[in-house]
């Protein structure tokens, strides 16, 4: 029998999985591919976004809470899961930003926060893993040290003299960074909802787009998942104290979503196979190599 293919994706908080990559997840795990969440901090400093869960008992239990959901999520998604084990650092605000709390993830040395992803690495032994790029999606601390740990240990999981005590080398075969919304995608989506007769939940954040950086341009592989987008939202939905369910996520019809943008967009950073860009799967240039063994 053919190796089963296998996809770790590296993520810094619970939710993150559901509103990053999750559609084509699903349509992996539906196409037989093994897909490992990786989740490396509990996500207990992240605001409680639903009006309804803002209480005094959900803080009071929000570590506990925040686990529950992201089982409930990953059920839905069909995915594993693993945590990595690491404390929230929090999204720190104010002019000047205040300091990062003793003990948290991304004040952890690089070294350190990078050997149990090896681990995993080494124990799951993934072909393709996906990630966030090196602003971390958005500047979260927690993000940009995702990015961090997920490159070094990308570099570090197939060398024998790196981490000696955290399993046996594997090296995976390609590396992702997560595109999520680009200006394109953007506008096609605020276009479709005005020309359907509906508002559009994206006025303003396309008056404040100048203010951010367009990575459409760095995309090189979009992922058809149009079918898993209700998978998604059930997902997302399931991590209830970190979405509102009558938020902006929710308003635009999955089939004008389907219509418009149909997939999740990936820039292919590293790479040791030959799988010349654009590319339309993940796994292009791996799928031939490990169904010939």
């Amino acid at each position: 029998m053919a190796e089963q293919l296998r996809l770790m994706a590296v993520h810094a908080h619970p939710d993150d999985e559901s509103s990053k990559g999750a559609a084509s997840a699903a349509r992996y795990v539906a196409e037989g591919v093994d897909v490992l969440v990786v989740t490396c901090t509990g996500g207990e400093r992240g605001s409680v976004l639903n009006p309804k869960l803002d209480r005094p008992d959900v803080w009071e239990n929000i570590a506990e809470i925040r686990r529950a959901e992201m089982d409930e999520a990953r059920a839905i998604l069909g995915i594993r899961q693993a945590w990595l084990g690491f404390v929230d650092s929090g999204l720190p605000e104010g002019d000047p930003l205040p300091p990062l709390p003793e003990g948290c993830f991304a004040l952890e040395p690089l070294e350190v926060a990078t050997a149990p992803l090896v681990r995993l690495m080494r124990e799951f032994r993934p072909h393709v893993v996906t990630t966030y790029d090196e602003n971390g999606g958005y500047p979260h601390p927690d993000h940009i040290m995702c990015h961090k740990v997920s490159v070094a240990a990308f570099d570090a999981a197939g060398d024998p003299e790196r981490y000696p005590d955290q399993g046996e080398p594997w090296q995976p075969l390609k590396l992702y960074y997560n595109m999520g919304w680009s200006r394109g995608r953007l506008l096609a989506t605020h276009e479709a909802m005005l020309a359907a007769g509906l508002e559009s939940p994206y006025t303003d954040w396309i008056k404040e787009w100048d203010k951010r950086e367009d990575k459409g341009d760095r995309v090189t592989t979009r992922v058809e998942c149009g079918e898993y987008f209700e998978t998604r939202d059930d997902a997302l939905r399931a991590h209830a104290t970190q979405v509102d369910p009558d938020g902006a996520w929710f308003r635009v019809p999955l089939e004008l979503q389907r219509k418009v943008w149909p997939t999740e967009d990936f820039e292919l950073v590293k790479s040791l196979v030959d799988s010349p860009v654009p590319e339309s799967d993940l796994f292009a240039g791996i799928r031939e190599a490990v169904h010939a063994r």
